[in-house]
């Protein structure tokens, strides 16, 4: 009797016409049933951003062909796991995917990522997960490196599962296959983004901002994302939502409360 495939879900923040999700797909289809819920445009930076205040509206695509179920949301990446969930799966898939993220998610930036908080929220409902992202945020990046990372860790994952409640980031660095060290289970290096806000005038006179900056890595780690991503390693964060400060319990229970 043959193994049943696993149901695996495909989500991402960059929408679901993005070449990133298309790679993700390609490379799933190999080793599960796939269904994609999806935004139906970029989603970047929402974080773990949910819809309360208007309607979601869930539409049938053909994006991906006749083979792959396949549906675009008007909400978040989280909300689109939250619908993938209870609307169209009826059950917790056995594995959930996100990206392939245009760009860097490592380090502080898995806060803000729409890509992550996919990934996230399917940890929350007890769902294995994993977020997929290529450090180039070109639309037309090249994402055949990828595709093997992603094929090597979606089979350890399927094959060994993952700790309770811990969920993978994946950053991969923008380069050719034959450039990748190798694999690099890494803590997030401890860096922040510096911000400015460009003040500019619009055609009426009127004031708005435009939000800048750059990243400022203090983290001189070696056991970091940001050191195996700058010396061509793929990172592979272990993450968790649970975000006490355990450390901190014991110093806070000595106050005068």
């Amino acid at each position: 009797m043959s193994k049943k495939k696993p149901l695996i879900l495909v989500c991402n923040d960059d929408g679901i016409n993005a070449p990133g999700i298309r790679a993700l797909v390609d490379v799933m289809k190999e080793l599960g049933e796939v269904v994609v819920v999806a935004p139906d445009s970029p989603q970047s930076g929402m974080g773990h951003a949910i819809t309360i205040t208007k309607p979601l509206r869930l539409y049938s695509s053909n994006v991906f062909g006749e083979d792959i179920p396949s549906y675009q949301c008007s909400g978040t990446p989280a909300d689109c796991v939250k619908l993938a969930v209870d609307k169209v799966l009826h059950r917790k898939p056995d594995l959930l995917v996100s990206g392939i993220n245009h760009g860097s998610n490592s380090s502080i930036n898995v806060i803000y990522s729409g890509t992550m908080s996919a990934a996230v929220e399917g940890a929350i409902e007890g769902i294995t997960a994993v977020g997929f992202s290529l450090l180039d945020f070109n639309y037309n990046a090249d994402f055949e490196a990828s595709k093997n990372i992603v094929r090597t860790i979606a089979k350890n994952v399927i094959k060994y599962g993952l700790p309770e409640d811990v969920l993978l980031n994946v950053n991969i660095p923008a380069v050719k296959s034959s450039d990748i060290k190798g694999i690099k289970i890494c803590r997030q290096a401890r860096a922040n983004w510096v911000e400015e806000f460009d003040e500019r005038q619009d055609p009426y006179e009127r004031k708005y901002y435009w939000l800048t900056g750059k990243f400022i890595n203090m983290d001189k780690g070696e056991d970091t994302d940001e050191w195996a991503l700058k010396h061509n390693f793929v990172s592979v964060v272990p993450v968790q939502f649970d975000l006490t400060a355990h450390h901190a319990i014991g110093t806070l229970n000595q106050w005068d409360l």
